[in-house]
């Protein structure tokens, strides 16, 4: 058996630390824990088990020849109550770049994705009930929007 976990968090390696902050500070409303230039540590105030890192990409404690910023390929789901709400906040009155428009997919998710710094892609869900055989693919008690 695995050990057990303490905690788990994605660390975004990034070309600019503060800027990235900024967005999920001020986007998604992640506070810092520990700041420095090089590494910022983030939760979420009302959730504070819900954790991401930002890492400059430069730095020295990255191994050498991993020293790259990301640039795509990272996909943050958030999953939230309104997902409409969130799209007019974060689309139509923040004007963040949208990468997938709102849509409903039959598989059991209402979202939108939208472009956050260093190519990470940020996807804005609320569950709803999946269609057709899309439903019965999730295992009982995993239904999305049940």
């Amino acid at each position: 058996m695995a050990t057990r976990l303490n905690g788990f968090y994605p660390v975004i390696a990034t070309e600019d630390v503060a800027a990235a902050h900024d967005f999920y500070a001020r986007h998604f409303g992640f506070a810092a824990t520990f700041t420095a230039d090089w590494y910022v540590s983030l939760h979420r105030p009302d959730a504070p088990q819900y954790e991401l890192a930002l890492l400059d990409s430069a730095h020295p404690t990255v191994p050498e020849g991993h020293r790259a910023p990301l640039k795509g390929g990272l996909l943050l789901n958030f999953e939230v109550e309104d997902v409409d709400a969130e799209h007019r906040r974060l689309v139509g009155e923040a004007g963040l770049r949208e990468l997938l428009p709102l849509r409903t997919e039959d598989f059991g998710q209402r979202h939108f994705i939208v472009a956050a710094p260093d190519g990470v892609m940020v996807d804005v869900i609320t569950a709803v009930p999946a269609e057709g055989a899309y439903a019965e693919q999730y295992a009982p008690g995993h239904e999305p929007g049940a």
